[in-house]
């Protein structure tokens, strides 16, 4: 028993051990490094025309990224569950794949896809509308790596669903689409909404896949990673983690958020 007891105690301490070096620590050393000059010169950083133009044009294209992802995901997840198809095994591998590969692999893709010198790219240019190094093309790239959060986040739920209910409600005479508003898509919300939030929170702290097709272009297409680097680059590091802060606790509040609505879920 006493043996038990002090390896579960060595255990749990082990763990937290980790926790704290692997993330506490590191979250304590950036708000300590932002605030270091002080409140005056924390503010002058963040309100930094520059720096402010690139967190709101990450929180804009973010905001588009994840209206995208919640509208295709939940299509794409509604489809590998309740359709039997050929190819559907490796479709429904492939989802994971912005997960196994290097962000900056992503980008690179997109480049040769979609860049000046591409079959769509030129076809784009002579319709007076370029992708790469513009809006467009971030987007795209944060698409392409939180691609799968909603997608694994519906699909557990769409597994779970009882059929007697869809059942009941035919038998009642409610029409298909009635049925997937009433009965289905409220099985499918909490998945919709956390898996949004995690995509939106990872395309605000996207750099790898962004960095090659953005352009990079102070106050148009400048996102805040690439101004944080830049930063970082400058021997800025103050600045750096002062807008770094900010991506943080937003990320923070919507992780909390998103473990909220989980907990609430778990507990029906």
């Amino acid at each position: 028993m006493f043996r038990s007891r002090w390896w579960g105690f060595g255990f749990r301490s082990t763990v937290m051990l980790y926790f704290v070096v692997l993330i506490v620590l590191p979250i304590l050393g950036i708000y300590t490094q932002s605030l270091s000059g002080g409140w005056a010169t924390f503010w002058a950083s963040v309100s930094d025309p520059l720096a402010w133009k690139a967190v709101l044009l990450t929180v804009r294209l973010s905001i588009v990224a994840t209206m995208i992802n919640v509208l295709a995901g939940t299509m794409i997840g509604w489809v590998l569950i309740r359709y039997r198809f050929w190819g559907r095994s490796l479709l429904n591998s492939l989802v994971d794949l912005p997960f196994a590969l290097p962000t900056a692999v992503g980008g690179l893709m997109i480049l040769l896809l979609l860049g000046p010198n591409s079959l769509i790219g030129d076809l784009a240019g002579k319709l007076g509308f370029e992708i790469v190094f513009h809006e467009p093309a971030i987007v795209i790239a944060m698409v392409f790596v939180t691609f799968p959060f909603v997608i694994r986040a519906v699909q557990p739920l769409l597994e779970e669903m009882d059929p007697s209910e869809e059942e009941a409600a035919y038998t009642m005479g409610a029409s298909k689409t009635k049925t997937f508003l009433q009965v289905i898509l409220p099985t499918m919300l909490p998945g919709i909404i956390s898996g949004g939030m995690l995509a939106f929170s990872r395309a605000l702290a996207e750099f790898g896949a962004v960095v090659l097709v953005a352009g990079n272009i102070p106050g148009k297409t400048l996102i805040a990673s690439v101004f944080i680097f830049g930063e970082v680059e400058s021997d800025n590091p103050q600045g750096a983690a002062s807008v770094s802060i900010l991506l943080l606790t937003l990320s923070f509040l919507i992780l909390w958020t998103v473990n909220i609505i989980q907990s609430r879920k778990a507990g029906k």
